[in-house]
């Protein structure tokens, strides 16, 4: 397929002011319209618009719990919190989100053309997230990205408050990063275990094999200096933030902040800490109330506040804390906050897919990575606009 005659932001270091894209599933061909070759393939024609159209990467939410809670239904369809052991590791998102929920649907519609999503926060330990794209089948088996793309865990409110009812550990923050403490404790040393294990498999100084612990394999992946997994941190008040660092500096995990709320107010503490080395930060949800204590300094010019500092970071949804498909929105939010346009379309684009760890697939219109994108008449952060075209993985997944 060729889309033709059309501005094309590829969120690679150049635009085209009116070019086309030559692709099936991935990118073959982007140029110049004064370069292009017809060969005869389906054409989407931008000249066909009443206004000359621009294509703009796929967006991608980089922290949603997309299919986890489905659309429209209460307890039957809310699968993303196991709120009954603090400590989950071993459960995989994978295994809960509906490829059929209305709100796949809601994301292309959108522009929205992959996501992380995974469990939810009661825990202090939940499970893995997976990315995914957001239309090709109805079975989640082959959306998938990448998987484990990240073990969740949560700091702050929502454990205790999950915990408190019933008069069980946890009640104190304390006692949340007890348990995360613990448990990746306890994995170490299964590893160790099983490393010792594997080297003396076969020999006269075999020693046994260490009894299975599946909450302990699913850590294991954290530690796995060839193909270390991220640990993601629920955090937003400050104090939870520094305790993430802190957990995560004991245990050499690849540390991304989820939320960091109170991120503006301690940028140059986030500045310093990193320096040399870029935190992995995800922001938001930016469209919201403040509607517990430890969203207290939420605001939308947090992003701009850690930009000013030198720090990176992407923008989520948490749908269904804000729905999938104002992911555009909230990053305009971030530009009324006082963000620049490009650096909040660097926030929903190639930020996401380098923090995820899939910058070589998507996030950017470049020969050779997967065909996701979409096509708009106006400005994609405008309130107004949503596509006319989006595409994903060389297939069109919504269109008006």
């Amino acid at each position: 397929m060729v889309v033709k005659n059309v501005k094309i932001v590829t969120m690679a270091g150049r635009d085209i002011e009116r070019g086309f894209v030559r692709f099936g599933e991935f990118f073959t061909e982007i140029g110049d319209m004064k370069d292009f070759i017809s060969t005869g393939e389906e054409e989407t024609d931008g000249d066909s618009y009443p206004v000359t159209p621009t294509l703009y990467p796929g967006f991608i939410d980089a922290h949603c719990h997309l299919g986890m809670w489905n659309d429209a239904l209460t307890f039957e369809g809310e699968d993303g919190n196991e709120d009954t052991d603090p400590a989950t590791p071993h459960l995989r998102a994978i295994d809960s989100i509906n490829a059929m929920d209305r709100c796949f649907s809601d994301a292309v519609s959108a522009g929205v053309t992959c996501v992380c999503t995974g469990v939810g926060s009661a825990n202090p330990i939940g499970g893995s997230f997976a990315v995914i794209k957001t239309f090709g089948s109805k079975r989640i088996d082959k959306l998938i990205v990448k998987h484990p793309a990240a073990i969740k865990f949560a700091l702050g409110e929502n454990p205790k408050n999950s915990y408190n009812d019933r008069d069980e550990t946890p009640v104190t923050r304390m006692a949340t990063a007890a348990i995360i403490r613990e448990n990746l404790r306890k994995a170490l040393r299964y590893k160790e275990d099983m490393d010792e294990y594997l080297r003396t498999k076969g020999t006269d100084d075999e020693v046994s094999r260490p009894d299975l612990d599946m909450k302990c394999e699913a850590l294991l992946p954290l530690f796995d200096e060839k193909n270390k997994v991220p640990a993601h941190f629920h955090c937003h008040r400050a104090d939870d933030i520094f305790t993430a660092i802190r957990i995560a500096k004991e245990f050499s995990l690849d540390l991304v902040l989820i939320h960091c709320t109170d991120g503006g107010i301690i940028a140059d503490e986030l500045a310093e800490e990193f320096s040399g080395k870029p935190p992995k930060i995800v922001l938001g949800p930016l469209m919201g109330d403040r509607g517990k204590p430890e969203l207290a300094n939420h605001d939308i010019s947090t992003p701009a506040k850690l930009a000013e500092n030198g720090i990176k970071f992407a923008i989520c949804t948490d749908h269904p804390e804000t729905p999938i498909q104002y992911l555009s929105l909230t990053a305009a939010l971030a530009v009324r906050g006082g963000l620049s346009r490009e650096e909040a379309l660097r926030a929903v684009t190639t930020e996401p897919a380098e923090l995820l760890g899939i910058s070589d697939k998507t996030g950017s219109i470049e020969v050779g990575k997967d065909a996701d994108f979409s096509l708009f008449l106006g400005d994609p952060l405008d309130i107004a606009e949503t596509p006319v075209l989006t595409v994903v993985n060389g297939k069109i997944a919504f269109k008006r």
